[in-house]
């Protein structure tokens, strides 16, 4: 049963494992509220997970432990009971899904673990690891529906309330439920005036689907590239801690992930993987009714694939105004190159492609259309430039912002 003495315990238990993460003040991120980010990415294993994985793995039996342990995990818990384990004399089994980032499936066989790759999402690793622990007995961890696990995470709410005096909201991400949990239970027991809300990616929001539902419910698919809170069923106990506990749960598109996974590299030198950006994206598109309230986000990870952190950073360029591409139908005659590279130039923006195409069927025979990539400020310069070509007699086909 979790209470309040078992976060505190766990506390003490993770005071040589666990960093006390900075909770440092975002001026740069929000002009509508005080915003401060607690840095969980900046744990050892890169996430929060950590905390729930060792307290859990501190507390079992000598007989439990003799067992082995199984776990299942889109990454983050997978390197926390990875690295629990091993420290611990204990062989670890970890079954993931087989998209999970290299990154991640890597850095948890460096921390000591077996790692199982399962076809498709967390789920599917979860039903592959639960039948490999009825045939060998092994002990399973589970990464969120569990008393211990929500204890450690909760953890976090203790430090929040010791390195912030009377914050006004608390803004947590959301895949299963056991870190919201966890926080929630112990701010709101130790000052219930703080609002906790959670964020989840608007492609897999069991959590909102559920308590919409009344009760926990399965999505038939979990789709978004925030691998870890890609969840498709949330956890029993998390679905009624979070409906005793949480004052309100939002969504956030990939595209709004993208652009607050790059607002917090740019503006605060903070890497965060998507699923750790949620909280700052809820923040940063007005979702939540924080205007002028102190306001803490739980950036829950940092374990991004770069592989797959340019194209983020990219579609957040794009979702923010910083880039874009023009499509402009001009007669096929010299100057027109010119006089379009002008208006851009006087208007301040930069142009890094031109691709000038004289094949497509839909353009008249003696047209073309000049395919433009721009570095932009922001919409605003965007649309000063769409008026300026659009004064000066250009046709523009397409804009893809």
């Amino acid at each position: 049963m979790l209470t309040l003495d078992k976060i505190y315990h766990a506390a003490f238990v993770l005071k040589k494992v666990a960093r006390k993460t900075d909770l440092i003040k975002a001026t740069k991120l929000s002009d509508h509220c005080e915003l401060y980010l607690k840095t969980e990415n900046l744990q050892e294993t890169g996430s929060f997970k950590l905390r729930g994985a060792y307290y859990k793995i501190s507390q079992l039996s000598e007989e439990e432990k003799q067992h082995g342990i199984l776990a299942c995990s889109a990454g983050n818990h997978a390197q926390g009971v990875a690295m629990a384990a091993t420290q611990s004399g204990i062989k670890s089994l970890i079954c993931m899904p087989d998209g999970a980032p290299i990154s991640k499936v890597e850095a948890t066989k460096q921390l000591g673990a077996e790692v199982r790759l399962v076809k498709g999402a967390y789920d599917d690793a979860y039903a592959t690891a639960i039948q490999l622990q009825e045939e060998t007995g092994a002990t399973f961890i589970h990464p969120f529906d569990d008393d211990e696990v929500i204890a450690g995470q909760g953890t976090i709410g203790l430090e929040i309330l010791d390195q912030l005096e009377s914050p006004d909201a608390v803004v947590v991400p959301i895949g299963g439920g056991g870190l919201i949990s966890g926080v929630a239970y112990a701010i709101k027991h130790l000052n219930p005036k703080v609002k906790v809300y959670g964020v989840q990616a608007a492609g897999s929001a069991s959590m909102i689907a559920s308590q919409q539902e009344g009760a926990p419910i399965t999505l038939d698919q979990a789709d978004t590239f925030a691998d870890g809170i890609a969840v498709k069923h949330p956890g029993d106990l998390t679905y009624r801690l979070v409906s005793e506990y949480v004052d309100g749960i939002v969504t956030v598109t990939e595209d709004e992930i993208a652009t607050a996974i790059l607002a917090l590299l740019e503006k605060q030198k903070v890497i965060a993987e998507g699923a750790g950006a949620v909280s700052v994206a809820a923040v940063l598109f007005h979702k939540l009714p924080i205007q002028g309230k102190k306001v803490v986000c739980i950036v829950s990870g940092g374990n991004i694939d770069v592989n797959i952190l340019s194209r983020v950073i990219t579609r957040g360029l794009v979702t923010s105004g910083r880039n874009t591409t023009l499509t402009i139908a001009l007669a096929d005659k010299p100057g027109q190159l010119q006089e379009v590279s002008e208006i851009i130039a006087r208007c301040g923006a930069n142009v890094v492609s031109v691709h000038h195409d004289r094949g497509d069927v839909n353009m008249a025979i003696n047209s073309c259309f000049l395919k433009l990539g721009l570095e932009t400020r922001d919409k605003a310069q965007i649309e000063q430039i769409k008026e300026e070509l659009t004064r000066a007699g250009f046709h523009l086909v397409s804009e893809r912002v």
